[in-house]
């Protein structure tokens, strides 16, 4: 499932577009950046409410390809360029985080 087919399952806004529209290999959700570094696997998404550059950086650490950011977190300027440069798409949702990853799960999974 690519990471604009999974934005539209979990029916969240893609905000930063340009990026290469990879299939995701899973998802890691947390919202403690040292806890993403430490566990997320590579090409991911990454669920969160961390709406920061510092989220941009750590998912560059870890190759992950998309942030979904919850409970609709206004996006900061320096968040959306950091992406940007990095390729990484960042998408918004109103929906919380468990709702998000049970979704994303059950696309992911064919369920």
């Amino acid at each position: 499932m690519t990471i604009r087919e999974a934005a539209a399952g979990v029916g969240a806004e893609i905000v930063q577009a340009e990026f290469d529209d990879t299939d995701l290999e899973g998802a890691y959700t947390s919202d403690l950046l040292s806890d993403v570094m430490a566990n997320a696997k590579d090409g991911g998404a990454l669920i969160t409410i961390q709406a920061h550059k510092n989220t941009v950086a750590v998912a560059t650490l870890v190759n992950i390809t998309a942030i979904i950011i919850c409970n609709n977190r206004p996006l900061p300027e320096d968040m959306l360029a950091a992406a940007k440069d990095e390729g990484i798409a960042v998408l918004l949702t109103k929906e919380n985080q468990y709702t998000v990853s049970g979704k994303l799960y059950a696309l992911l999974h064919g369920e």
